[in-house]
């Protein structure tokens, strides 16, 4: 065999196995997004950061995904919203994403949900929200308890709570 068949012979068998590795992490990828869209439908993610998601039971167009709500949850710790995802991971790295998620947060966000979930589900969320893109505008900032609340609000503070010596009973 001559040299140049040779090379050409290395040039060829490196390329099909370039290809072949290229397939099998895309594929891979893809069945990661996959997963992060799973977890975050089945972890509630939509529920408040994907505007109408509960009101049509999840029949909401793609590019409305995570893109957070100018609906806001009134409570004793003032009134907070549910950031535009879409936007948030676009600031942040994994190890970024990995250390917030973890880290308490306003309500109503179940934070702890996410401080018990395992690094690989929260980087298949992570890679699954940032493969839909920045989109929409971000979201109202948090409104101090006792200020005025100039957006639409959902209201979280109890009502008609049996007084405490009542409850002892």
């Amino acid at each position: 065999m001559n040299k140049t068949a040779l090379l050409y012979s290395l040039v060829l068998s490196s390329a099909i196995f370039s290809s072949t590795t290229s397939a099998t992490e895309a594929k891979k990828d893809r069945q990661e997004i996959e997963r992060g869209r799973y977890l975050a439908v089945a972890s509630g993610c939509h529920d408040c950061h994907t505007p109408g998601y509960g009101e049509t039971a999840g029949n909401v167009p793609r590019g409305q995904w995570l893109t957070g709500s100018i609906v806001g949850f009134k409570g004793p710790w003032g009134t907070t919203y549910p950031v535009n995802l879409r936007l948030y991971v676009q600031q942040k790295s994994e190890k970024d994403w990995l250390a917030r998620v973890r880290q308490p947060m306003r309500p109503p966000m179940p934070w702890f949900n996410l401080r018990d979930m395992n690094d690989a589900d929260l980087v298949a969320i992570y890679r699954f929200v940032r493969a839909l893109g920045p989109v929409g505008d971000a979201a109202p900032v948090a409104v101090a308890p006792g200020q005025p609340v100039t957006t639409p609000y959902i209201d979280f503070e109890p009502k008609n709570l049996p007084k405490q010596s009542q409850a002892k009973q």
